[in-house]
């Protein structure tokens, strides 16, 4: 049997762990936003960079995949954002989110990746199969969202 005491003991430790867990994602939001800031920064420098060089033969091989990787690890980046601030405002992780992040890394490599990889097809099957089971996975999510909410007795 629980005594009163004990009982606010319990409230008390879950009061500092929620408080502890608040300060947290505060302090991940912060640091991703001054991330962002900075990888912005430096992805624009490096967007002038290539624009000023457009003569040169590997502007649309080697640069144009650095580019386009930077802009879809930054896009990765507000993704991961993004999860944190709906984890602070809804108080749940939002299944919905992270795997349109995680669809969005895999599908990063897949697109960035070296032509040299096409040798290696234990990678491309991989990447693939990788793809494949997240957007399964986020179609299943999507699908239950939509079910339970059609449902009244929920």
């Amino acid at each position: 049997m629980r005594t009163p005491r004990t009982r606010l003991s319990n409230q008390g430790f879950i009061h500092v762990v929620d408080v502890i867990d608040h300060l947290s994602a505060k302090f991940l939001d912060v640091s991703i936003m001054i991330l962002l800031v900075l990888a912005a920064a430096r992805f624009s420098y490096e967007l002038y960079q290539s624009s000023t060089n457009i003569g040169s033969k590997d502007w649309l091989g080697k640069d144009l995949l650095l580019l386009l990787s930077d802009l879809l690890t930054l896009l990765i980046a507000l993704e991961v954002l993004q999860n944190v601030l709906s984890l602070l405002k809804k108080h749940a992780i939002q299944m919905e989110l992270v795997l349109a992040t995680a669809l969005t890394a895999v599908a990063r490599k897949f697109i960035v990746m070296n032509p040299e990889s096409e040798d290696k097809p234990f990678l491309l099957l991989g990447l693939g199969i990788g793809i494949a089971g997240l957007s399964l996975a986020y179609y299943a999510v999507r699908w239950s969202h939509g079910r339970h909410a059609a449902d009244p007795k929920r």
